[in-house]
């Protein structure tokens, strides 16, 4: 297999030769990509192919792999040393004059650390992105630092990595794991890889699989012993480093990174909801972020000003919310900017979308827009979806967050009312999961979809027949669509805030009131809700802590929190309460 639209070159270095693909125009920054086990350089394929619009992407087969020639012996001729021999050789081939990106996955980035603190390549890197491949010095250093000072934490560190290794003292039994990937391993890896990373079928793996896993071996052999046993005390990186660690990998801990600014004077971290094969799973998110992270390097814009406990898992990721001109749609559009998101505001009111587009903008979002649409209009919310998809990509967040209020009691509420409330409160939340969240499931790699009900959804009151009957409806068309898109990585959260301090109130309607009546009642509850005074900032960060965890279900204030344990374990007492008339 070769790389489509690639230029290939033989570099010889070291007694091998190795395969060189390139892409893009050679002009601009180089960004080399080096694969990690038991793959090829193929493994990159769909984010090389995203990166090449706009850099000179280069792509190796490392030694014994793919198309490049193995070290005779292999014993001995897969050391760090020699691997950073062929990594100078391949870049004063394809870049002699400029410093290179580097980005490295699993033993790609294990031994691209290596390349980013020896002496002999400083001023060669300009950049590191680090994905799933641990310095082996860090790792040594951090797994002396646990035994000499060990504590429960630090000793359950050390067992958790322990047993994520399992592999790693397999692969150092002698003749056993190349038997095993030229027998049945070989044959059934890719089913392996579709069926518990999620790594879509196709043309990767390559045929060379069986021999570049049985190579590959001693790449662990030479190195891993050695060099955990014998850190070197000057790991220093000398380039700005990028860290993208995913959440889900059963590989590797994310304990394993806790000491790294030690290491690494400039260090960005980034988390991923994904598994350990994030090149094939999410090239989308790894190419926008290596985007990102080689242009703030590179002088091209300045260094993501994203904050927050958030801001190293929603930088750069593309976010909608509906209802964003005010309230806890306004708060959560803020929230995601504040993390580094960029933000879709989506409002009836155009003057009000287009100004938290602008204040998100200056929060700190790298692009934000605004755009007008109601959400209950099927036509106007499918032309929206095909805007979107088109001018901005593919959603990594959508919060459907629309609504509208309405109370009265059931007779006195028309036929009207109740498709008003519905075609807003549900029929909204139906055309934004089912026009968004379809693209998010046809790319393949994952996302999250965020419906606000209500703690209205589970606390039944004679005084909201239609307003909590449509949240009720939210809350389970959340359960439902969270358990068929589960196996696509997507996430689906219902939010229920309880009473927020937002201008639902003023804008309610009271079924079966007459004007004056109505501006009353609207103004009392705004007066009551105002007393009450819980920020929509506060549901903002639900929303975004409910994405980070892929939390299901949400209650937010703490009487939402206590209705819906009551709702679960004294659903009589709830009955009880919801006889109850509200004085308004």
């Amino acid at each position: 297999m070769t790389l489509k639209g690639a230029r290939e070159r033989r570099v010889a270095t070291g007694g091998v030769e190795l395969c060189v693909a390139e892409l893009g125009d050679p002009e601009q920054p180089t960004v080399v990509l080096v694969h990690g086990y038991p793959d090829s350089k193929e493994v990159w394929s769909e984010v090389a192919a995203r990166l090449a619009d706009h850099f000179h992407v280069v792509l190796y087969d490392v030694r014994g792999h793919g198309r490049s020639t193995a070290p005779k012996p292999l014993r001995g001729g897969f050391t760090l040393p020699k691997l950073t021999d062929d990594f100078l050789a391949v870049v004063d081939a394809v870049s002699p004059d400029r410093p290179v990106h580097l980005v490295g996955h699993d033993w790609g980035s294990v031994q691209s650390w290596e390349f980013v603190t020896v002496g002999r390549t400083e001023g060669r890197i300009a950049s590191f992105t680090s994905i799933s491949g641990p310095s082996l010095d860090h790792f040594g250093h951090w797994i002396n630092a646990r035994v000499k000072r060990p504590t429960p934490r630090r000793v359950g560190q050390l067992l958790g990595q322990g047993a994520k290794s399992w592999y790693v003292y397999l692969l150092h039994t002698p003749a056993l794991p190349e038997l095993a990937w030229r027998g049945p391993l070989g044959r059934r890896w890719p089913k392996i890889l579709q069926r518990v990373e999620k790594v879509p079928g196709g043309d990767y793996p390559t045929s060379s699989l069986p021999s570049d896993a049985a190579h590959g071996a001693w790449l662990y052999r030479d190195n891993v012993r050695a060099r955990l046993l014998h850190p070197r005390p000057d790991a220093y990186a000398h380039a700005p480093v990028q860290l993208i660690t995913p959440q889900g990998d059963a590989f590797l801990s994310e304990r394993l990174y806790d000491d790294l600014e030690r290491w690494v004077p400039q260090l960005t971290r980034r988390t991923l909801p994904a598994k350990h094969w994030v090149p094939r799973t999410r090239p989308d998110q790894l190419a926008s972020w290596i985007e990102e992270f080689i242009m703030s390097v590179d002088g091209g814009h300045p260094e993501p000003t994203a904050s927050g406990r958030h801001a190293d898992r929603f930088g750069g990721q593309l976010v909608l919310i509906t209802g964003a001109g005010s309230g806890i749609g306004r708060a959560t559009a803020f929230a995601f900017a504040e993390a580094g998101a960029r933000v879709v505001a989506v409002d009836r009111d155009a003057e009000a979308a287009a100004r938290t587009a602008e204040l998100s903008r200056l929060i700190g979002a790298p692009e934000a827009w605004a755009e007008t649409a109601d959400v209950s209009d099927e036509q106007a919310m499918e032309k929206l979806a095909e805007k979107v998809h088109r001018a901005y990509g593919v959603l990594d967040v959508l919060v459907n967050n629309a609504g509208i209020g309405l109370s009265g009691s059931f007779f006195a509420t028309t036929s009207e009312d109740w498709r008003k409330v519905l075609d807003v409160n549900l029929w909204g939340v139906i055309h934004g999961c089912r026009l968004f969240g379809a693209r998010m499931a046809e790319r393949g790699q994952g996302g999250h979809i965020v419906n606000i009900a209500s703690a209205a959804a589970f606390q039944p009151s004679r005084a909201l027949p239609a307003y909590s009957t449509s949240k009720a409806a939210v809350l389970m068309l959340s359960e439902c669509l969270r358990a068929e898109l589960a196996g696509r990585g997507i996430g689906v959260s219902a939010i229920c805030p309880g009473i927020v301090n937002t201008n639902i109130t003023s804008t309610a309607r009271f079924a079966g009131a007459d004007e004056a009546e109505e501006r009353r009642r609207q103004k009392k509850s705004a007066r009551l809700y105002g007393l009450r005074n819980y920020p929509p900032e506060k549901v903002a960060e639900a929303i975004l802590d409910a994405v980070a965890r892929n939390r299901a279900v949400v209650p937010v204030t703490p009487e939402a929190r206590g209705a819906h344990l009551l709702s679960r374990v004294l659903p009589g007492a709830l009955r009880r309460l919801a006889r109850v008339e509200p004085k308004l």
